[in-house]
C-alpha cells in the first residue's frame, strides 16, 4: 500500500511524508532531481521515468504538471494504482478557467485525471500562507512592502493543513473521488498579514500603495507578464471583499485550520535575517 509523493521537497509534499510515516504508512518520495537517498527520480515533465516510479504504487500524491498528466495517469492504471490525489487550486472556480493563467495547468491536470480509470480526488487549495515568503527581505532589508491592492483579502492556508487534509484522504478511500475546496480559517487582507508578520517580529512594517505598473516593474524579473497580470486581476477582484472559507480542513482532519498567526510564528527567524 505504498504511497508515491511526487514534489517531494514542497512544502505540502514534505509535511504528508512527515504524515504518512508517523502513521506508518509506506510511502516513496518523488522529486525530478531527487537529493534524499529515500526519494526516487519522477520528474512530470518526463514520461520516461513515470514506470519506475510508480512500480509497487498504490496511491498517489500529484502536483499539477499539465505537460503529460494523461501519460502519467494512463502508467498510474497500468501500474495497478488505485488513487491518485492531486493538488490543484481554488482558480479552477473561476468563470472561465482556461482563460486564466492561474488556472490553466491546474484544471488540464484536473481534466487529464478525469479522463482517466483511476480513482481521483481533487484538492483546491486557496492562498497558501508560504506567499508571505515574498514579504521576507524587504522585511529583513527595513524597507516598506509595495502592494497595488493592500485591502485584498486571502484565505491563508497552511500548507501543514493541504497536507493533513492529502493524508486524510489518502487513508480512508469513502473521502476520495470528488472535489475539496481547502481554505484556511480566516479572510485576512495583505495589510492585516503584514499586522500579523509586525507583531510576530517586533518590527514596524510600513505599506507602500504602488500602481500595478510599479509592482509588475519591481517583479518582472520573478513573474512574467500575463502570470502578473491575471494576479493583479485576480488580487483587484478581491479588494475590499472577504473571502469564501470552508471547513474542510476541521471536517476531514478532526481539528482547527491553523491560522495565519501560527504560521508566522513557525517562520518568524525567515523574516529577521
Amino acid at each position: 500500500m505504498t504511497t508515491l509523493v511526487t514534489g517531494a521537497r514542497g512544502a505540502v509534499a514534505t509535511a504528508l511524508i512527515g504524515l504518512l510515516r508517523e502513521q506508518g504508512r509506506p510511502v516513496r518520495p518523488a522529486s525530478s532531481a531527487p537529493t534524499d537517498p529515500s526519494a526516487v527520480r519522477c520528474d512530470l515533465r518526463d514520461p520516461s521515468t513515470f514506470t519506475a516510479a510508480l512500480a509497487g504504487v498504490t496511491s498517489v500524491f500529484l502536483y499539477a504538471e499539465p505537460s503529460h498528466a494523461d501519460e502519467f495517469a494512463e502508467t498510474a492504471a497500468a501500474a495497478g494504482v488505485e488513487h491518485i490525489v492531486l493538488l490543484s487550486s481554488a482558480a479552477v472556480l473561476t468563470p472561465d478557467p482556461d482563460a486564466s493563467p492561474l488556472a490553466k495547468s491546474h484544471i488540464d491536470a484536473e481534466r487529464a485525471l478525469a479522463a482517466s480509470p483511476v480513482r481521483s480526488t481533487l484538492l483546491r487549495p486557496g492562498t497558501f500562507c508560504g506567499n508571505a515568503m515574498g514579504w521576507s527581505w524587504p522585511i529583513k532589508a527595513g524597507m516598506p512592502i509595495g502592494l497595488p491592492y493592500p485591502d485584498a483579502h486571502v484565505d491563508a492556508v497552511h500548507e501543514a493543513d493541504i497536507a493533513a487534509v492529502a493524508a486524510a484522504v489518502l487513508a480512508d478511500p469513502a473521502l476520495g473521488a470528488r472535489p475539496y475546496t481547502v481554505t484556511g480559517p480566516q479572510s485576512l487582507t495583505f495589510t492585516d498579514q503584514i499586522g500579523v508578520l509586525s507583531r510576530v517580529t517586533g518590527r514596524d512594517i510600513a505599506v507602500k500603495h504602488i500602481t500595478r505598473q510599479e509592482w509588475k516593474a519591481e517583479m518582472a524579473e520573478y513573474i512574467d507578464g500575463p502570470f502578473g497580470d491575471a494576479l493583479l486581476d485576480y488580487w483587484q477582484s478581491c479588494d475590499g471583499r472577504p473571502a469564501e472559507l470552508t471547513p474542510v480542513v476541521e471536517e476531514l482532519t478532526g481539528r482547527p485550520a491553523r491560522t495565519f498567526a501560527s504560521w508566522a510564528e513557525e517562520h518568524r527567524a525567515a523574516f529577521l535575517g
